[in-house]
């Protein structure tokens, strides 16, 4: 399979950025999903089980269906961070970009995303758990649940943030 340069180099970011991730994450406690030294080992039973701690954080839609829960770091702040989105069924996630980048990985249930300046259904793509994709910095996507509710793992270097590209779909505007 024909492979571009800037794929190549993406994936070669990534795979930088994942062995950079699990050095981390096991040297420096930040967070209270991890215990006082550090350590944190989450089965996907764990996961699906944690209590999100609201609909707004950096880094989130701030959708009313979308729960966060902040696994390491802080978004808001310089570093290194892993906040999960548990999505609720038949969720529709507006265009919208983050500063950072950012790699996302399918935990449970089915997630639809795209990329672009407008939500198009057409431009999703399937990603069933396991998979993994990328939300580069300052590049608007867009994403959808069917049926079932979703969990999605999203690391990234923060300071985070959301930007949608009709002001009028960010949840935060209509307060």
């Amino acid at each position: 399979m024909y492979l571009s340069r800037k794929f190549k180099k993406i994936i070669r970011k990534q795979i930088r950025f994942c062995i950079i991730t699990g050095l981390l994450l096991n040297m420096a406690p930040v967070n209270a999903q991890e215990n006082k030294s550090g350590e944190l080992r989450m089965t996907q039973q764990e996961i699906i089980a944690a209590k999100a701690m609201g609909t707004s954080a950096p880094g989130s839609s701030n959708l009313s269906a979308v729960q966060v829960i902040v696994i390491y770091g802080d978004p808001s702040k310089a570093g290194l961070y892993t906040i999960l989105l548990k999505v609720a069924a038949n969720t529709k996630i507006p265009a919208h970009l983050h500063p950072d980048e950012r790699i996302g990985t399918v935990v449970s249930g089915t997630w639809h995303f795209g990329y672009g300046d407008k939500f198009d259904k057409g431009q999703l793509k399937t990603l069933p758990v396991g998979s993994v994709y990328s939300e580069v910095g300052n590049q608007n996507h867009f994403a959808m649940t069917g049926k079932e509710p979703v969990i999605v793992q999203i690391t990234g270097y923060g300071p985070s943030g959301v930007t949608y590209v009709n002001a009028s779909d960010d949840p935060q505007s209509h307060n």
